[in-house]
This record gives C-alpha cells, structure tokens and sequence, in this order.
C-alpha cells in the first residue's frame, strides 16, 4: 500500500537548473501560443525575462520545429521586429474516446487543427474486439501524415469513462461485455494494439479541458462543465487548474444525489442523460435509432421530450448551485450530444431552474453554451498530451 503523502511534501522539491529553464521555455510558447507574431521584445516584456534569456529560448524552441519566424516587419519604431508563431505542424497527437455508445478518434497537430477523424456508432464497447478497432483506426490516422512528419506524433489520449465493466447494466447490455472488461488495463492494451506512448483521462475531464481551449479570450479561471451524453460527463477549472483528484477521476458530477420531482433522491446520471431519456422512450414502446442522438427525429416525440427537459434541468440546476458552493465560479458550461435548437431549450430550461435555486452566501453561477458537443471528450483526449508535453509548467510534467 503506497504511504500517504503529507500536505506540505511536495513543497520540500526544489527545480533543478534545467526545470528552470524548461518552465521559461514553456513560458513562451504559451505566450507566443495565446498571442501570434509576438515579437522578441514582445516576449522578453510579457513574459519579465531579460531580452538575452528570451533570444536563447526563441532560437531552442525554433531548433526544435516548434516555432516559426514571419515576415520582418518594417517602418516601425526602432529595430525592425521578426514576429513568431507556433510551427503547427512541430508535433501531433491522436485523441480516442471510447465512449458508452461509440469509439470517435481525432488525429490533431500543435495547433489543434483537426487532420483526420474517425467514428463509430455501438450499443455497448466490447473490450474484446474495441482494441483491434483502436489500432487499425490509429494506423489509418498516422497515415494521414507524411512520413517524414510521424516522428513528431508524440502519443495517444484516450477519454472514457469511469467504470465501463461495472456499469454495463444500466444499458441492458449482454452481461458478458461487462464481464469482458475485467482485468483490463485501458492503457497497457491501447498501447500494444497500436505501438504508441498511451495516456487515459477521464471523459469528462477531457472534455471540459478541451472546452477550455475552444473557449474564446480570456478563459474562465474556473468554471463548472457538464456534457448531456448517454450519461453526464463532467470536468471542473478551479483556479487555473483541471481538477482530476488522486485517481483522475474526479468531478464525477453526475453521481450527485438530487431530489427529483417526485421527492425521491436519484443520481443526475439517471435523470439528466441521454440514457434517461431512451428510458422514458422505451417505456412509450418507442424505437430508437442506432444512431448518434444528433440524427434522432427528436420532434416526432413530444411529449416525452419535453417532459425529459422538465425533469432533468432541475437536476443539473442542483448540481451547479451545489457545486458553486463548494468551489467558487462565476460560469456553468452545459454541452450536449443532441442537435442544437434541443441543447438550447435544455440550457433556457436550466438557467429558468437555477435562477429558482436560493443561494446563501453567493451569486447564482452563469449557465453558457459550450462549444464543440459531442467531440469535446476525443479533442480533449488529444489536446491534453500536448499540453503536457509542451506547455504544462506542472513540475511532474516537466520531469518527463
């Protein structure tokens, strides 16, 4: 059993020369990442390092492939000024989610550019054969790139969610697809399918990270997220960190325990989700399509729809209020899988429940749309690894 770490531990680790220096360099790219054509001057002024010290991790970070110079700009003041961007091409990820209902994979570059995309519909994922798709799906992506470009793909992220086996009844799946899952190590079987460097995130924190590079300038500090797919995918940004707890799947909002509408206490998974509202149509003696709930003909079911809206709306609502009071944040980003004009009525439904919620010692958070739906978790799966590797001043990051 691995001893407890105390609080104050890990500020007893001081930074080695090199740490330093890999932090300024991290420094600047992100400077450079959030602000293109920065000049030299620019970066050395934003970034409180001396011009020399900025010169030397320009001229490192363009050695590397992961900056490139533009035009000279003349006819101002001084100096002429040579304005640097991210090389896009200076490295790739691939991103996975092998999700409830689905496996999605995006390959991407620095630059979160989408260059290639894969998916597939299921009614449950099979470890049995969902390792030989993974690996077959990866080698049609990485040939997407030149090869003299596939030494720069530094790895695979894979999103999914917590408990696959554990789970597989609450989607009447063949108890043995649940059974297949024993025993299996995410990351040891996705690496020997496909012969890449493999990191698992949680699906909802991968998504929420991946909202937060989508997010427009400036980016929340913090903020609550919260993805309506078969279950409820969720991520929290508390002060400028993700927040992924001990085992990296924290934030598991949807396992709060709500009051529903009838009084009784139920899980936000299994009243807000797609699943809860495939329960409700199943018991209409409704068909639904083995299809993503994007091309479901949604307003051919009303009543059921709308009565899903009315009671899970409250149930997100709880845990935004709750959630706000526990770890400070002014926005609640809600996505979905489900075409646009529903994800709206859903949002109007939650903002009208939150606004209803009496709050103590704080402001009712904001309720926002988020940006990217159903491809938030496989984006995230990819963007993360890049981050990490390139961006993260997280010393465990560096230390790889």
């Amino acid at each position: 059993m691995e001893k407890d770490k105390d609080f104050f531990e890990p500020a007893g680790l001081g930074m080695q020369t090199s740490g330093v220096r890999q932090a300024n360099l991290r420094a600047i790219l992100t400077l450079i990442a959030m602000n293109p054509g920065l000049s030299a001057a620019e970066l050395s002024r934003r970034s409180k390092l001396a011009p020399q010290t900025v010169a030397l991790l320009v001229d490192d970070l363009s050695k590397a492939g992961l900056l490139r110079a533009g035009e000279v700009l003349r006819g101002r003041r001084g100096q002429p000024a040579t304005p640097y961007f991210i090389n896009r091409s200076g490295a790739y990820t691939i991103g996975v989610e092998i999700g409830w209902r689905h496996i999605e994979a995006v390959l991407v570059n620095i630059g979160t550019e989408v260059l290639g995309q894969y998916r597939r519909d299921y009614p449950y994922p099979d470890a049995r054969t969902i390792f030989n798709e993974l690996g077959s799906v990866t080698r049609q992506l990485v040939a997407k790139l030149p090869a003299e470009e596939r030494p720069k793909l530094i790895g695979l992220g894979i999103a999914a969610p917590n408990g696959i086996g554990r789970n597989v009844g609450l989607l009447d799946a063949d108890p043995e697809l649940g059974r297949s899952w024993n025993g299996i190590d995410m990351a040891a079987e996705a690496a020997k399918a496909t012969g890449m460097n493999v990191q698992v995130f949680n699906d909802g924190n991968a998504a929420c990270w991946a909202e937060l590079i989508a997010h427009p300038a400036p980016r929340p500090t913090s903020f609550a997220y919260l993805l309506i797919s078969t279950f409820i995918g969720a991520g929290i940004v508390a002060e400028n960190t993700l927040w992924q707890g001990p085992t990296g799947n924290s934030a598991n909002l949807g396992s709060m325990l709500v009051t529903d509408q009838h009084g009784d206490q139920n899980f936000v998974h299994l009243l807000s989700s797609i699943h809860a509202l495939e329960q409700r149509l199943a018991g209409a003696g409704i068909q639904i399509p083995a299809t993503t709930p994007m091309f479901w003909p949604w307003q051919d079911w009303e009543p059921h729809v709308s009565d899903w809206i009315a009671d899970a709306a409250p149930a997100l609502a709880k845990v935004i209020t709750n959630t706000a009071a526990v770890i400070e944040y002014r926005t609640a980003v809600v996505d979905g899988v489900m075409p646009p004009a529903i994800l709206d009525r859903m949002i109007e439904a939650i903002r009208e429940s939150v606004a209803g919620l009496p709050t103590l010692t704080f402001d009712s958070p904001l309720v926002v749309k988020g940006h990217l739906g159903g491809s938030a978790p496989s984006a995230g799966a990819a963007y993360l690894p890049l981050y990490q590797r390139f961006f993260s001043r997280d010393m465990t990051h560096m230390s790889d």
